[in-house]
Order: structure tokens, then sequence, then C-alpha cells
């Protein structure tokens, strides 16, 4: 026979889902905020039952300095990337092509989270995770210097994301 699991509440999820119910009612009634805390909480707990691998995540300050990194790069990227597209890059030109970076993390939650970094950094896109976990095969629109996009992923996203999730 298996043993009971319990079901824990993520409390950013039940408070994203709370603030998501005020925002789309444009309200900040109590009764109207009750209801979306007691909405949150019933969809959180039936969705418990969805995800049996759930997220441990530590050292919460380290996350925050990354959500700072993260927002940074995206800025730069977009600047980037419109000179790229401007054409204000009349004195190199521009290479894009793949890269295979090795990576060391291996925790679902914390790769999902580099996938979504990647993602919302313009002008680089996740193509392939190899089968092991071992290596992230990225696509660079201005790919200049391999080593550097490399030290790049992993010591501005990886090495904290492995101290958020792996630690």
């Amino acid at each position: 026979m298996r043993a009971p699991t319990t079901r824990r509440l993520p409390p950013m999820l039940v408070l994203g889902l709370t603030g998501m119910w005020l925002l789309l009612n444009q309200t900040l009634a109590p009764g109207q905020i009750l209801l979306g805390f007691v909405l949150a909480v019933g969809l959180s707990w039936a969705a418990s039952t969805l995800r049996p691998l759930q997220p441990r995540p530590r050292n919460l300050h380290v996350a925050v300095g990354l959500v700072f990194v993260v927002l940074r790069d995206i800025v730069r990227s977009n600047i980037a990337v419109a000179r790229i597209v401007l054409g204000l890059v009349r004195d190199r030109d521009v290479r894009s092509g793949f890269l295979e970076i090795p990576l060391d993390m291996r925790d679902p939650h914390g790769l999902a989270a580099l996938a979504a970094i990647v993602t919302a950094t313009p002008g680089t896109v996740w193509v392939d995770l190899s089968p092991d976990g071992s290596r992230l095969t990225l696509h660079v629109l201005d790919l200049q210097d391999e080593a550097a996009w490399i030290r790049l992923i992993k010591e501005r996203y990886e090495r904290p994301l492995m101290r958020i999730f792996e630690s």
C-alpha cells in the first residue's frame, strides 16, 4: 500500500492567483480578496496532484539578484538586436550560429528557469537539450565569441540557478 502524500500549497502560486483575480476584477474589495484567495487555495490544492515533483528553492536572495541580472540582460539584448535589425553595426559582420553549452545543473525546475531566461532574452533561442541533460544547444543571433557565450550562460545563469534549486 502506498503511503499517503501530503499536499503542500505553494504560497507564491496562491498569492499570484489571488493577485491575478484582483487584477481581472479591477477591485480591492474585501469580498473579492477573500473570494480570490479561496479560489487560489482551491485551484492550487487541486493542481498539486498534477505535479508530483515539487520545487524546493533555497537561497531566495540569490533569486532576487538573478531577476535583476536577467532584466538588465533583456534590456541590453533588446538594444543589441535592434541595432542589428536597423543595420547599425556596419563596422563588423553579424554571424549567427549554434553552440553547445555543457551543463552541470540537473534539476528540472532549474533547467526550466534557464529555458525561460534564454527564451526571454532577445537574440538567443534554446534549441535542444541532450537526452542525458548534459548539453544545451543554443542559437545566437550575433555569435562573435563562443567561449564568451558559454561563460555567460554558465556564470550568470546556471551557477545562480544551481544555488537556488540544487544547494
